[in-house]
């Protein structure tokens, strides 16, 4: 008889909750205010809330604050509600008062409780090993043991540049839960070495901490394989180079894996491995033609294609001798005087012979 008596006991003030939450109106006028307006906690914190049940006269009427936990206490019309250590996933606060007509004036209290993740990390989906340029891959966040889901956002970075951010679509569960975010990305050459992580965040409002509270991965490195690419500026088209001076052709590239150089001449037909630049310390006509670099690695192969002119030294222009001085044959008055007297002989044949070779011999 007695356990009956104390079960409708209880099953009477079961039924006196119902009728209080179901018969409440949060509209009415001059409805209890809860000091704070919004309760954040993070999980295991102490919390504490007052409510003024009326801002005008109600007294006679009956009120209270409803809570599964903590301690209450009364002054006048003023409740004041704590508790210690607050564990309750599904705890709400209700502040209400009762009219002499059992009408019911309330208000709830919005409270969230907090848990910062346990971990978080980021990996790329179905994928191990090194990345290649212009391929799609999925990164993955996983944000473990967090509560509540619906307040949490996470944000996709490469170094220090955001990517994208993300916001749970899980709006039902207070209780702490495994959120898995993802965000699609495509590498270039340049994001080799580049540093992926992600950020998770709670957004928790006004009444929350501030900053928000976030929780960062550990970064992961990516290995992007991609082709060689030409370092340096373009080479002028052709090169022209002196006979006897030094030539050197560049094709220097970056890639990864690192590149591999064959270069081939225009004096031999066989291709010969090098270094990224080839040099000529002498180069002779024989050197002249188009040379052929090709770079390669795992990704793709390019080729260089280099038109040496090779130019013939430049000789001293010739030396023009000067002009002979004529030489200028003068015949004295005296020398003519001498052959003409020479010439005087009693013979006609012999004056004539004789005249003649000393006018030959004074001429020259």
């Amino acid at each position: 008889m007695f356990f009956r008596i104390i079960l409708l006991v209880v099953t009477w003030m079961i039924f006196l909750h119902d009728v209080h939450v179901s018969s409440c109106d949060p509209n009415c006028a001059d409805k209890p205010v809860f000091t704070p307006s919004e309760l954040v906690v993070k999980y295991g914190d102490p919390a504490s809330a007052s409510c003024s049940v009326c801002q005008h006269e109600c007294h006679g009427n009956l009120f209270d604050i409803e809570s599964a936990v903590g301690q209450k206490e009364t002054n006048g019309t003023n409740i004041s509600w704590t508790v210690d250590r607050l564990t309750e996933w599904e705890l709400s606060l209700l502040c209400y008062r009762n009219n002499a007509t059992d009408y019911q004036c309330c208000t709830y209290l919005p409270l969230t409780l907090y848990k910062p993740p346990d971990n978080v990390f980021i990996s790329l989906i179905n994928h191990t090993g090194p990345m290649h340029e212009d391929h799609a891959y999925t990164l993955q966040c996983t944000v473990q043991d967090v509560a509540p889901a619906e307040k949490l956002i996470v944000i996709f970075y490469r170094g220090r540049t955001v990517l994208g951010e993300v916001q749970s679509k899980n709006k039902k569960v207070k209780k702490p839960v495994t959120e898995i975010f993802t965000f699609n990305i495509n590498p270039r050459a340049e994001d080799d070495g580049a540093q992926y992580w992600c950020q998770a965040k709670l957004q928790l409002g006004p009444e929350g901490p501030q900053p928000p509270p976030v929780w960062m991965s550990p970064n992961t490195t990516a290995t992007v394989h991609h082709k060689p690419q030409l370092k340096g500026s373009s080479h002028p088209h052709p090169i022209t180079i002196t006979e006897g001076n030094t030539l050197q052709l560049n094709c220097t590239a970056v890639g990864n894996p690192p590149p591999t150089y064959t270069w081939k001449y225009p004096f031999a037909n066989d291709s010969l491995l090098r270094n990224s630049v080839l040099t000529i310390n002498s180069v002779t006509s024989a050197d002249q033609g188009q040379y052929t670099c090709s770079v390669s690695n795992k990704v793709a192969t390019i080729t260089v294609q280099f038109n040496v002119v090779v130019q013939g030294l430049e000789l001293p222009p010739p030396t023009t001798p000067s002009p002979k001085t004529p030489i200028k044959v003068t015949t004295t008055a005296t020398s003519y005087t001498k052959v003409r007297n020479k010439c005087t002989s009693s013979k006609p044949i012999h004056r004539f012979i004789l005249c003649f070779m000393l006018l030959f011999s004074a001429l020259v």
